[in-house]
């Protein structure tokens, strides 16, 4: 647990679910086709079984979270509420989240976005290697970094 000025981050529990999912339909950019499509079950999923999520709290409200899918070694969902972007949120979520898949063994992260969005430049510019899957999609992937011994 981290806490800032303020902020808080944390990892996620059962009953930020409801604010995470508000948050995912509140988005501007990467707007779900089906918002049916991610059900709380999935949610609920991601908080044990299949990985481990995190959220930043500003004064007591969940503004950004972030899921790391340790099956798969991918981030499943990095999302700020709009209006809370470009204060550093993102970052730390996704920092948080390859330390956590870095240090459960995975060698390699990988996440899909969609193409020319905030999010396309956002983790490009955090240095992941972009690759276009589709006129509106792109993959990116993170190697973990080798340590001298």
């Amino acid at each position: 647990m981290s806490q800032n000025f303020g902020l808080l981050l944390r990892r996620a529990t059962h009953a930020d679910i409801p604010a995470m999912s508000q948050i995912r339909l509140s988005v501007v950019e990467n707007i779900l086709s089906e918002p049916t499509r991610v059900t709380n079950q999935m949610y609920e999923d991601f908080l044990g079984k299949m990985g481990c999520g995190w959220v930043v709290e500003s004064d007591g409200k969940i503004v950004a979270f972030c899921y790391a899918d340790k099956v798969n070694a991918s981030i499943w969902a990095l999302f700020v509420r709009p209006g809370h972007e470009g204060r550093g949120f993102g970052q730390s979520l996704l920092k948080q989240a390859v330390d956590w898949l870095f240090g459960i063994g995975h060698q390699c992260v990988y996440l899909t976005t969609g193409s020319n969005t905030r999010a396309d430049r956002f983790y490009a510019e955090q240095g992941w290697m972009r690759a276009p899957v589709s006129s509106t999609e792109v993959a990116y992937s993170l190697t973990k970094p080798r340590t001298v011994e």
